[in-house]
């Protein structure tokens, strides 16, 4: 079996698309109000916000999963999809300023992926996985018949033998993406059989065996992971190898793509009594000071406030993986944040701080994955939050 293969990817008919299009659901994670804007934009209308449960409205517990699986169902019996079959799907996503992000969607068998770090196989995970944050994402998808990727694949193709080929068949949408996301285009891919033979050739030859490293998405590429070991043993061998539980639909990008960019995600801290003191032992537990004299660079902000610092008492090759484990021996709500001006607005609430970290370089993402098997977790994104990945493709996974 391919590790990367065709799909029957399913597209909404007649759709207003602007209003089907959502952004990742674990986006603004602290900000209710972008969701609560995308609802009003939505209204009645078909829409993936409907298919999907955004991170920042998990406090509404599991009648919301029932409904987005009941809605999965409906729109399917309401004739909502239409299945493009066995094909896979070359996207253009423009972005501010007219650059064009190029990908590819298609399904990945999860046999050639395992998220623990360490594990040589042909899909790997970028970062540290939480263990804990899979059960509660387990119990959104294993009674769902439909999924939808924010997954994104990275390709190490210097030679830009795979996206960059790809011949543009029938054109399959065309609209503007809602909230400032920019544009989003797609077409069947024509010549889909000499991209297959180029993938496997390049497959072949892969440093270490590693073809595809998680750019975005790993703890939902985890999930499905998850969800595909738990049914397994309930199938037959031969149910094994064709069961549309074991494909998960991604998108792969070349990580050499120039338009592609490395974010780094900062952290915000909530529940602070008292910011003074929470800086103060941070600093000494640190060693951190205004010298950087070979320390990890952050900056501490509170609002409009910012202060640079270099931490000396280090636990990690970098300044995130250093600060995440300080973070983790506290018991302190920590967010995920994209966007330094996200930060400034989040820390300027009482008892919260936030951190900047430095911007990570995409060009040693997979020697360092075949090097030490992963980054610590929620080091990079590729891009700010309105540049993540859109829903738009559907595929059935019961």
């Amino acid at each position: 079996m391919a590790i990367f293969n065709k799909a029957d990817i399913m597209l909404p008919k007649n759709a207003d698309l602007t209003k089907w299009s959502v952004v990742a659901c674990d986006q603004y994670t602290s900000q209710p109000e972008y969701w609560e804007k995308a609802q009003e934009v939505v209204g009645d209308s078909p829409s993936t916000l409907n298919l999907v449960y955004p991170e920042a409205f998990l406090s509404q517990g599991d009648g919301r999963i029932a409904k987005i699986n009941d809605t999965m169902k409906e729109y399917c019996d309401k004739g909502i999809f239409e299945t493009h079959k066995n094909c896979l799907v070359y996207v253009e996503r423009t972005l501010s300023g007219g650059r064009i992000r190029k990908g590819i969607v298609g399904a990945v068998d999860l046999e050639a992926y395992d998220f623990h770090k360490g594990v040589k196989c042909p899909i790997r995970a970028t970062e540290g996985t939480v263990l804990e944050r899979i059960p509660p994402r387990v119990k959104i998808r294993e009674n769902a018949p439909l999924e939808l990727p924010h997954v994104m694949l990275l390709v190490d193709d210097k030679e830009k033998t795979l996206v960059e080929k790809v011949e543009k068949g029938e054109k399959l949408y065309d609209f503007e993406l809602m909230a400032d996301g920019g544009h989003l285009a797609g077409w069947v891919v024509a010549n889909d059989d000499e991209f297959m033979a180029s993938l496997d050739k390049f497959s072949a030859n892969a440093p270490d065996g590693l073809v595809f490293a998680v750019g975005d998405g790993n703890h939902s590429l985890a999930t499905a992971k998850t969800c595909w070991d738990n049914l397994k043993p309930t199938l037959s061998p031969e149910e094994q190898e064709t069961h549309p539980a074991r494909f998960c639909l991604v998108e792969i990008e070349n990580i050499h793509d120039d338009v592609l960019e490395f974010e780094p995600i900062h952290r915000v801290v909530f529940g602070v009594e008292d910011e003074e003191l929470f800086v103060g032992e941070l600093m000494e537990e640190l060693d951190c000071s205004g010298e950087k004299a070979g320390g990890q660079e952050i900056v501490v902000v509170k609002g409009d406030v910012s202060r640079k610092l270099y931490i000396h008492n280090t636990s990690s090759p970098l300044a995130v993986g250093t600060l995440q484990k300080y973070l983790d021996t506290l018991s302190y709500e920590v967010d995920y944040i994209h966007g330094e001006d996200v930060v400034e607005s989040l820390s300027a609430k009482e008892g919260a701080v936030g951190f900047l970290l430095p911007k990570p370089e995409k060009s040693s993402l997979f020697e360092t994955v075949i090097k030490d098997g992963a980054l610590p977790r929620k080091t990079f994104s590729m891009g700010e939050a309105n540049e993540k990945r859109f829903y738009m493709e559907a595929k059935q996974i019961k």
